[in-house]
């Protein structure tokens, strides 16, 4: 017999393999939002993330994509501001999501990086991105990097978001783009292919398995109350 005398037999559970294997009944399309890093006129972030939701939508999953443009800094407007609420809004609808930043001065953008500043933690006792999906992708203007989507890593996991593995990262965008603006056939759009039947499957695998696979010991501890007054402490 393990001797785990600090663990709470309350609260502690075996695995239930039937309610984490049994096959998903929820058949609605894969919810997927993409945001995008720039707001320049021919934003390469924008252009591939308009290629990457056309992908998706080819595979089944419906799109939305959010335009930074309007969105304040954090902290500096409430987070009443429409563009704000809309944001939240967008992130509450979506399974997954799509990140795609330019890398600027060797990180992402300070545009990517206040959008996901606006998504909070937690909304009361709730964290509106704990469990969903992420892929994340960049472009550059010289040589391939990949700075953007490893810091964008960083930020998926403390989201508590479940970032896929692959990944996509497209050097020397201007010259990857026709114009029409639509992303030509290489191997850089084939990883975009890649990322983005990854995403679809790993979606598909635990959206409907989401409240199972969140179901944590530490939180079967934890009031609701006790939650949103912790991770919303003023000071330590």
């Amino acid at each position: 017999m393990p001797d785990t005398p600090n663990l709470d037999d309350t609260h502690f559970k075996a695995i239930d393999a039937a309610r984490l294997l049994e096959p998903a009944a929820d058949a609605d399309r894969p919810r997927i939002l993409l945001l995008y890093g720039s707001l320049r006129d021919r934003s390469f972030s924008r252009l591939m993330t308009e290629e990457a939701a056309r992908i998706l939508t080819r595979l089944g999953a419906e799109t939305r994509t959010y335009s930074p443009s309007g969105l304040p800094l954090p902290d500096d407007a409430d987070a009443s501001h429409p563009k704000v609420q809309e944001l939240r809004d967008l992130v509450t609808w979506s399974d997954g999501m799509v990140w795609c930043s330019p890398e600027r001065h060797g990180a992402m953008t300070g545009i990517m990086k206040t959008q996901i500043d606006w998504i909070p933690l937690s909304l009361g006792g709730v964290r509106p991105t704990q469990g969903k999906t992420l892929a994340v992708m960049q472009v550059s203007g010289g040589s391939q990097s990949f700075n953007a989507v490893n810091q964008l890593r960083i930020l998926g996991r403390w989201m508590r978001l479940l970032t896929i593995p692959n990944q996509s990262s497209t050097p020397k965008a201007f010259l990857e783009f026709d114009d029409a603006d639509r992303m030509k056939p290489s191997p850089f759009y084939d990883r975009v292919v890649d990322v983005m039947e990854e995403l679809v499957k790993f979606t598909m695998l635990t959206k409907d398995r989401k409240d199972y696979l969140l179901d944590r010991y530490s939180e079967r501890k934890e009031s609701a109350a006790e939650l949103s007054k912790r991770v919303n402490q003023k000071s330590i």
